[in-house]
């Protein structure tokens, strides 16, 4: 159908009549119809060939583009959830959210203060769905999707959406967001708000009313909550502030610093919490040392292949993308430098503490793409896949690392439910350590665990994460003729880690009767002299 064109006549002439007094010229292969004339199209030709259905539904794919790489989260993250069994730091949340809630408080002033928010949290949920592997995990799960979706949002609103889209699927297939999809710690609710911080304090600087700086401060917060050492995003947040223009003759740095402030006086009690505990609950982290940068980014992104590329191309994006792509540059790096710093007197340099930089640097490494065609996006991406591929089978093993212990807690606590026997004790060979045979064997047994014979106050006794055991171990094991004992590591003598009077008392009154080993874990029954 060809379009109706008005030409300019001379003053009181009408231009339809001279138009149709003055004949068309002849079209040429390659002529553009229209050229110097003011083409009116018909109004909704595409529109009407396709019909209402196909416009609504065109409209709708347009507006849901975030869900698009969400449901490809899903469907990665979703993929055996529940197969990894719980690893320590996941019977450490599950000890906790367990106990009566003004135990899990309690439990706040010893240790795990600034983990006691998620706690909290837990506590609620395991009374709703109980406590499997998978139900435990499912809070984490539904954050990590929900972050896909926001940064695929942020992404379009910096860069464009192509970028978006594409940030939203190379953070689909990231092993790290699967590690922390499927684990069940507070790690995934980090990633959550550190990017909704981020898109809601780019919506605060176009247009900074008190709304929008109430939910950037609440954004914040739910990040102080998750981690407090995530709040080093700030530092990049401030350089996006204080570089950014007025709006309406105002600078947004005032708005921005009351958010920051009224965070900071909300967690503090938190933070003094955590400064006191930091000694306890990290003396397993050594002092940071420059050796360990390059190990850094396989920590980060859960595999080495796929952190170098990511970062390569977010170098390229932190050059090429102006304004924002050196703030979401400095707002991973700068984290990176404090910390090491840090850890250099404090035991904080931990790749797990900066797993809140994964979204930025990914779409950095996305704002790289914006030119290239879908094929060539969706060959990356299948790389970046690809990598992580191995990564990505072994976290659905065991979220131990090294992944050396795929099930051992369940494969021994199997051992003595098989051979346990009435009156039968159970003896741990340091109950101070990290392990946490205790709670392991408590998890997967449940009442079928034998008596704990060395007990002298229970971990939730004495508002710790660890029991206490009785000052005189030969008297305490009076009675009881068969002892299980666990011991770390394969083919090992359990013993060999306890207490000098604990190991005489088993060595003098007991003989072994039988060993299993099991992945990371050794199971011995000794059965009394004579």
């Amino acid at each position: 159908m060809r379009s109706r064109t008005t030409l300019t006549g001379g003053r009181g002439e009408d231009p339809d009549s001279v138009a149709a007094d003055r004949p068309e010229p002849p079209e040429r292969p390659g002529d553009t119809p229209g050229i110097g004339a003011r083409t009116v199209p018909e109004a909704e030709p595409v529109a009407r060939d396709l019909g209402p259905v196909p416009r609504v539904a065109m409209e709708w794919a347009s507006r849901l583009y975030w869900l698009w790489p969400a449901l490809v989260t899903l469907a990665i993250v979703g993929v055996r959830p529940g197969q990894a069994e719980p690893w320590r730091d996941e019977l450490a949340t599950w000890s906790a959210a367990s106990r009566p809630l003004h135990e899990v408080l309690r439990l706040a002033n010893h240790i795990d203060a600034v983990t006691s928010p998620y706690y909290l949290l837990m506590w609620c949920w395991i009374r709703i769905t109980g406590d499997s592997a998978l139900a435990m995990r499912l809070p984490s799960l539904v954050a990590i999707v929900v972050s896909c979706a926001v940064l695929t949002v942020l992404g379009r609103r910096l860069f464009g959406p192509r970028v978006g889209v594409s940030a939203g699927l190379l953070y689909a297939v990231l092993p790290i967001t699967s590690r922390y999809a499927q684990e069940a710690r507070g790690y995934g609710f980090a990633m959550l708000f550190a990017v909704t911080s981020t898109l809601l304090l780019v919506r605060a600087l176009e247009r900074p009313t008190f709304r929008r700086w109430a939910g950037y401060a609440l954004a914040l917060y739910g990040l102080a909550l998750a981690n407090l050492l995530m709040l080093l995003l700030l530092l990049g947040h401030a350089v996006a502030v204080l570089t950014a223009p007025r709006v309406a003759g105002r600078r947004p740095l005032p708005g921005w610093l009351v958010s920051a402030v009224v965070v900071g006086i909300g967690v503090s009690p938190l933070l003094w919490l955590g400064r006191h505990q930091s000694a306890t609950q990290l003396d397993w982290v050594p002092p940071a040392k420059i050796e360990a940068l390059p190990d850094l980014p396989g920590g980060v992104f859960g595999s080495a292949a796929v952190g170098g590329l990511i970062l390569g191309l977010a170098a390229l994006g932190w050059a090429q993308r102006g304004r924002w792509g050196g703030i979401l540059g400095l707002a991973a790096l700068g984290p990176v430098v404090v910390i090491f710093f840090a850890g250099q007197q404090q035991p904080v340099f931990v790749a797990r503490y900066l797993i809140f930089t994964v979204p930025l640097l990914t779409l950095l490494a996305a704002a790289t793409m914006d030119r290239i065609r879908p094929a060539a996006l969706l060959a990356i991406v299948s790389v970046v896949a690809f990598l992580g591929a191995n990564s990505q089978l072994g976290l659905r093993s065991t979220h131990e690392w090294p992944r050396s212990a795929p099930r051992a807690y369940s494969a021994a606590a199997r051992i003595i439910d098989e051979n346990e026997r009435p009156g039968d004790g159970i003896v741990y060979p340091d109950r101070g350590d990290w392990a946490f045979l205790d709670i392991a064997m408590a998890y997967h047994l449940g009442d079928r665990i034998p008596r704990d014979v060395l007990l002298r106050r229970s971990a939730q006794q004495r508002g710790t994460l660890w029991a206490s055991e009785c000052s005189d171990p030969a008297a305490c094991l009076a009675g009881t003729d068969r002892i299980w004992l666990l011991g770390v590591g394969e083919r090992t003598d359990p013993m060999e880690e306890m207490p000098d009077r604990k190991a005489a008392a088993l060595d003098d009154g007991y003989v072994l009767d039988r060993q299993w080993t099991v992945p990371g874990l050794t199971v011995r029954l000794l059965v009394r002299r004579g």
